[in-house]
């Protein structure tokens, strides 16, 4: 399993440069069953990001460019009637697939973000009062620009709460950067990627993330981390019972990319960030300043240990 995972990440790490925690988060975020929400200034790689994956695991892959006009029906399908055999038939929307890039998703309103909130946690979708299963795996990919910019919503937090991870990938070092700019056309690059396992293979993956260890003392730590949350003297917003379990999932993942049958507090702390951060804070906050001072804060009030 490791020389699979080892593989998938070298392929990552050749498109995109200088970022390997992150791409290394981004994959967990995946083997976990979790949905990924990349926050970050245009031109960061973020669909780069998005694209690889899908080539690298062999997954289906679609897009959709959120927009103030997007409607519902354009991200999850509709029914059309067909007049010749006198019944409706299903046309399918986007969210059909089994990675799907929500790009830009802050500048759709409230009203379309919100067609993907049962997508995300039930993998089906409602249409005219019928449900439909999605495909699997199914992983979202949703990036946002930060709210500053002009023409942004912020995220409702039921809809944050659905992301097990939120990331940023920042700019590039000074040497990565210079690979950058040295670089052949990006396009071809991509195009020329092979896929590194099959579907059967990825399901395996999966699987074996859910098989590793968690001991009563990382149990307790979790739980503790979280009630601390819920305490009077902490100023942030809560955490959920779906945040504990996304923390668990992530920890376990994030082991599992290290070849490691048991989860470490080390590991609760290297991903308790990416999955407290957007969770802790309002919908409004960036990414940068908030949400991560929260997680610092939570995170030194608790002892492992204790």
């Amino acid at each position: 399993m490791q020389s699979i995972i080892d593989t998938i990440l070298s392929q990552l790490n050749s498109i995109i440069l200088g970022k390997d925690n992150e791409t290394r988060l981004a994959l967990a975020c995946l083997l976990a069953k979790g949905h990924l929400l990349i926050e970050d200034l245009p031109g960061m790689g973020k669909t780069t990001l998005a694209h690889t994956l899908a080539k690298t695991l062999g997954l289906s892959f679609q897009r959709i460019q959120f927009t103030s006009d997007l409607l519902p029906a354009d991200v999850v399908g509709m029914s059309i009637f067909n007049p010749e055999k006198q019944n409706f038939s299903l046309h399918k929307g986007p969210v059909f697939s089994q990675l799907l890039l929500a790009d830009e998703i802050n500048r759709a309103s409230p009203k379309t973000q919100s067609a993907l909130l049962e997508a995300m946690e039930e993998n089906q979708v409602s249409i005219d009062g019928v449900s439909h299963h999605l495909p699997k795996p199914f992983f979202v990919i949703a990036t946002q620009n930060p709210l500053f910019h002009a023409g942004t919503y912020p995220l409702p937090e039921s809809q944050l709460d659905r992301f097990m991870m939120r990331i940023s990938l920042g700019f590039p070092s000074a040497e990565a950067e210079k690979q950058i700019l040295l670089a052949e056309d990006q396009q071809l690059k991509l195009n020329s990627l092979e896929q590194v396992v099959d579907l059967e293979q990825l399901t395996q993956l999966q699987h074996s993330v859910t098989q590793i260890y968690a001991s009563d003392s990382i149990l307790n730590y979790i739980i503790a981390l979280c009630q601390y949350s819920r305490s009077d003297e902490f100023n942030g917003e809560p955490l959920s019972p779906r945040a504990g379990k996304s923390l668990l999932n992530a920890a376990r993942s994030w082991a599992f990319t290290f070849n490691r049958d048991h989860v470490l507090v080390d590991d609760i702390q290297a991903v308790f960030e990416v999955v407290c951060q957007h969770r802790l804070s309002s919908g409004s906050e960036n990414i940068h300043s908030t949400g991560q001072s929260l997680a610092m804060q939570v995170i030194q009030q608790i002892d492992p240990l204790a």
